[in-house]
């Protein structure tokens, strides 16, 4: 078990992850309100005694997603995602590290090889839970995808990681209005944080 996943037991006997999540959670659940049934999940994942930071408890677990966008902001980098077939914002498993910002920024780095990156922020961009299904023996199991802006730098040029089939650049507005609700959903958060 890594350092940072070290438990403490609180007064009522319960085993508690040390971690900045539960702060940013609140903070995120005053900022967007009507995702506070989704906050509550992800709350409650925290508050199991099970580490909900290893990919190991397949009742589901935390990973790190990454928006990680261009140097302009008005691009982000997608992967087409070799296990999934789908285009998907960068992101990983937490493997035992307990500060998803910087879970987030790990694999950006890792799956974009891109130099620079920065977390933009600590604060939570974006929560997703999805369901992933079974694949060469792990059963199927949830992801709680806690989602931060990375800041890329001026050099763009990426390289396709064993994680991706392709990467591409896109730009932001057009993905708002797309089918995939979870993509969408970033794209107008984006966007209506953007002046003018």
């Amino acid at each position: 078990m890594a350092a940072s996943s070290i438990p403490r037991t609180t007064e009522q006997g319960n085993r508690v992850f040390e971690s900045p999540l539960m702060e940013q959670l609140q903070a995120y659940r005053a900022r967007w309100p009507e995702e506070a049934a989704t906050v509550d999940d992800f709350l409650r994942l925290l508050a199991d005694p099970q580490n909900p930071f290893l990919r190991e408890r397949l009742e589901g677990h935390f990973t790190g997603g990454a928006w990680l966008v261009s140097a302009d902001g008005r691009r982000i980098l997608l992967t087409h995602h070799r296990k999934l077939a789908r285009w998907l914002q960068l992101g990983g498993h937490a493997d035992g590290d307990t500060d998803m910002g910087l879970v987030a920024l790990k694999e950006a780095e890792e799956e974009s090889g891109l130099p620079d990156l920065r977390l933009e922020e600590p604060a939570i961009f974006d929560l997703d839970r999805h369901w992933i299904p079974e694949r060469k023996g792990v059963p199927g199991h949830w992801h709680y995808d806690v989602r931060y802006v990375i800041r890329a730098g001026a050099d763009e040029r990426y390289v396709v990681s064993e994680e991706s089939l392709d990467l591409a650049w896109r730009e932001i507005a057009p993905i708002a209005e797309e089918d995939d609700e979870s993509l969408g959903r970033m794209a107008r958060k984006w966007l209506a944080r953007q002046p003018g």
